[in-house]
């Protein structure tokens, strides 16, 4: 199998499989919890909670139906961006961390990208209720402004600090896009001071020849 091959067979794997368990995920937490509902999964520190993000990370927002559309157009420019780099070098014979690394970061804003444009399409709200995929009466919000799943919930410890307050790590709620995209970045940083290093040291042996 040529190089060029094996990467896209690589990119293909990683991008199908974690976008199929990201949204199988996501569809039975919508289909079987209501907003706010806990299953524990590993005693009080790992557990699955049903919360949904109206905006960017850790829910913030911004600017309210202008700023969703905004964030929304704005991950599907970045998707396609990210998805012909990853095309492009592929085809250039780029090495398999950089296949890794940017084929995380690509399924982890697709993933999330699906919610924000048809789960408003899809599903009726989660408030008081379970929710329905292809309710009669219709979804939640008109394309492009659907919310994004979040169930991870890792409260691993928490203290009170001494100058008053609490503080509890870690509080963040999160799905598997998120951690595909925290992970390819982790993953092309390394790549990026790999290349770094390899420069470097070309630099060196030319300088001394």
């Amino acid at each position: 199998m040529k190089r060029t091959s094996k990467q896209a067979l690589i990119a293909t794997l990683i991008i199908t499989l974690i976008l199929a368990a990201d949204q199988i995920l996501k569809i039975w937490v919508k289909t079987h919890m209501q907003l706010g509902d806990e299953i524990p999964l590993i005693g009080n520190w790992c557990i699955l909670h049903f919360t949904e993000n109206v905006g960017m990370a850790f829910g913030m927002a911004f600017f309210g139906n202008i700023g969703k559309f905004l964030l929304t157009l704005f991950r599907i420019i970045a998707s396609a961006g990210v998805m012909w780099a990853l095309v492009h070098y592929i085809r250039k014979g780029a090495t398999m961390l950089f296949v890794v690394s940017v084929s995380l970061i690509f399924v982890g804003a697709i993933g999330n990208l699906v919610d924000s444009c048809f789960y408003g399409l899809i599903f009726n709200e989660s408030y008081y209720n379970v929710a329905q995929l292809f309710p009669p009466e219709g979804g939640y919000a008109p394309f492009f402004f659907g919310r994004v799943v979040d169930m991870f919930y890792f409260p691993l410890f928490e203290f009170d600090l001494p100058w008053g307050g609490h503080f509890l790590f870690f509080n963040a709620i999160f799905n598997i896009a998120d951690a595909a995209i925290c992970v390819g970045v982790a993953l092309f940083a390394i790549y990026l001071l790999i290349n770094k290093k390899k420069n470097q040291d070309k630099t060196v042996v030319n300088e001394e020849s």
